[in-house]
């Protein structure tokens, strides 16, 4: 015996062998097979009665009478027991059993069928006989057929039907029956190849399935991965605003609304920017990652908390009674909030405003329910930081207001309803003007004159800032272009160190007036700094390298510090307004402006005092060392002409000197 015969004696035997350690494929081949399991017992309760017909006049009643009854009877019952069952779900275990019980049994049946018709073959007639020599390879090539999804079943019933009917026919009847055993030796060996394809190709198929499959459950879970981390908050592990506005979008469909049945909660940490300032962004961050801790153990598990951005979280309160449910955990929120945190060796205290609105009447859609939420925080912020407030719809009042205020600004451009006025900066010894400051006025606004607190600040939210900006920048540089004896100092918003384009703009503004660069003075207020500190610092080292000078304003009122000075590479610092009030009041303020001016001019600085109103605190900043004053005391800010012609505010100066 050679190397190889064993291997393959192997594999034949294999073939004969059940499989049934791949649960897959033998769970499909059985949904195969038991759909055809009727048809096999069907067939040979058919194929026994027409061979019992063909050989009713010959041999005893057992062979042609009872026994193919027994055999049709069985066939039937068992036929009628899988047809009952064909769509029955059925376990492993149970496949397994099922499986392993019929194979033998349709060997069995199908060996005990071609003895019986081999028996009865010598009793009958030539006619006879023909009729058993088709119905027994019929019935073997029907059971095959009827068996493919279960090969080792297929070619079992193939061999005990194969070899007996080819051996019997090759030898008997002095062989005149041997073509037709040949034959049927040769469509028997092509149909057990045809099993084996038939077979090789239901695995494969049953593999690439499953491998698909595996491939969508992979996706799947990969999709849903990234849905968790599309929705979760990075920082706190929270669900972020987009799974918020997402269960909002579920909750706006899913039809009307029943009466106070949600309700919105939205929490601002107060404080939160300056801890994060003065000990960084990594405390900071553990800081937020802290406070998410605190309100997920106060939250109860049927709301939805959710960090919204930044120092905001917001709570979506559903079912009964929201409005109650919501106020009284606010409640919890504020008093868990106000206890002190510790982050390493660090404490911090901080705060919350709070905003609640909830849909009372079933009349809110989702979406507006977080408008009012939002809306009452920053009412709460707008008063006086710290504190619940529940959404009026006043409140709206404010809202619409900057609306049309916002639309004015728009209109106002572009009809030329602003105008630009100047004040003087006199220097501190000899009271001589040496300098303006450009400031934006509304004069001709239809609906009535606004002060620039009143507006500013909605041009910096819209985004309108930029071009109002550059309008005073340019107007105010065409003023002045023949004033060789005053500089020009210009106030820029944040907002406007934001805009990409600021840096070239002004530049275009100075060439286009013809401007000297090294007369504008631009003032910048110290947030943006804190902001945005590399960006800032390319801004202003562009502006110096054009020559134009860079103050710091309202200085003496955040974080500016040393360090601050000489890294930006100011030219000057503007003593806050606030600071200047305190003069004669508080004797803390002298000491406090005194330091400052010392500080200022060791680093090369020129030092301005802003909000000057009295002969006393002009006196006190003299005496202080303050390079230039500014305020009332020294004139208001006027239009171009009036500071043109008006020989009093020079005179003013001399006489406050």
């Amino acid at each position: 015996m050679t190397g190889g015969q064993p291997a393959l004696w192997r594999r034949v035997v294999a073939l004969y062998r059940l499989n049934t350690q791949d649960p897959d494929l033998l769970r499909a081949q059985f949904s195969a097979f038991v759909s055809q399991l009727p048809l096999l017992y069907f067939t040979l309760a058919c194929n026994a009665a027409a061979v019992a017909i063909s050989f009713r006049s010959f041999g005893n009643w057992m062979l042609t009478a009872l026994i193919p009854a027994i055999l049709c009877s069985f066939a039937a019952v068992r036929g009628l027991w899988w047809w009952r069952r064909r769509k029955q779900v059925f376990t492993i275990k149970q496949i397994r059993t099922y499986i392993g019980n019929t194979s033998r049994l349709a060997v069995l049946m199908a060996l005990g069928f071609m003895l019986w018709g081999l028996v009865l073959y010598p009793l009958g007639d030539t006619y006879a006989r023909g009729h058993l020599t088709f119905f027994l390879a019929l019935t073997t090539i029907s059971c095959v057929c009827c068996l493919m999804p279960l090969p080792s079943a297929a070619l079992s019933v193939a061999t005990v039907g194969l070899l007996p009917f080819v051996g019997y026919f090759l030898v008997t009847d002095a062989g005149h029956m041997r073509v037709e055993a040949v034959v049927f030796g040769l469509v028997g060996t092509a149909m057990v190849m045809l099993v084996y394809r038939q077979h090789l190709g239901f695995v494969a198929l049953i593999q690439s399935r499953r491998d698909l499959h595996q491939r969508q459950m992979e996706t799947q879970k990969l999709s849903d991965e990234n849905r968790r981390i599309a929705f979760t908050d990075a920082l706190s592990g929270l669900p972020n605003r987009r799974a918020l506005l997402a269960r909002l979008d579920e909750v706006h469909g899913q039809g009307e609304a029943v009466p106070d049945h949600l309700a919105m909660v939205f929490v601002d940490l107060d404080g939160f920017k300056s801890i994060n300032d003065l000990h960084g962004h990594e405390f900071g961050d553990a800081l937020i990652r802290k406070v998410g801790s605190r309100l997920r153990a106060v939250c109860p598990p049927d709301v939805m908390l959710v960090r919204m951005g930044g120092d905001e979280f917001a709570v979506l309160v559903e079912g009964h009674d929201a409005q109650a449910r919501a106020e009284h955990m606010v409640a919890q929120i504020i008093e868990t909030l106000n206890m002190p945190v510790q982050i390493g060796r660090q404490h911090c205290q901080i705060g919350a405003s709070i905003g609640i609105a909830a849909d009372a009447d079933g009349t809110i859609t989702s979406y507006e329910l977080l408008r009012r939420a939002d809306t009452a925080m920053y009412r709460v912020k707008s008063q006086a930081k710290g504190g619940v407030q529940i959404y009026d719809p006043s409140f709206d009042a404010e809202r619409l207001r900057r609306r049309g205020i916002e639309q004015d600004l728009r209109l106002g451009l572009e009809r030329g309803e602003f105008d630009v006025v100047y004040q003087p900066i006199v220097d501190a010894q000899d009271g001589r003007i040496v300098a303006v400051e450009a400031l934006l006025r509304w004069p001709r606004r239809p609906d009535g004159v606004l002060g620039p607190d009143q507006f500013i600040d909605i041009a910096e939210g819209c985004g309108l800032i930029h071009d109002i900006g550059l309008f005073v920048l340019r107007r105010a540089c065409a003023d002045m272009l023949d004033r060789h004896d005053l500089a020009l100092s210009v106030n820029i918003s944040p907002a406007q160190f934001r805009h990409p384009a600021f840096v070239e703009d002004v530049g275009a503004a100075l060439s286009e007036s013809g401007f000297p660069c090294d007369r504008l003075q631009l003032e910048i207020t110290e947030g943006y700094l804190i902001d945005h500190p590399e960006r800032a610092h390319a801004a202003i080292d562009a502006f110096r390298a054009m020559g134009v000078h860079v103050a710091l304003d309202d200085f003496g009122t955040g974080f500016a510090s040393i360090g601050y000075l000489q890294t930006y590479g100011f030219t000057c610092v503007k003593i806050d307004r606030s600071l200047v009030a305190e003069l004669g009041v508080d004797p803390r303020a002298s000491l406090l402006i005194s330091g400052m001016v010392f500080m200022g001019k060791g680093l090369d600085l020129r030092v301005v005092a802003e909000g000057v109103e009295t002969e006393q605190q002009a006196a006190l900043l003299r005496l202080a060392g303050c390079h230039a004053l500014q305020g009332y005391h020294f004139g208001r800010p006027v239009p171009l002409a009036d500071l043109k012609s008006d020989p009093g505010i020079q005179a003013s100066g001399r006489a406050a000197k």
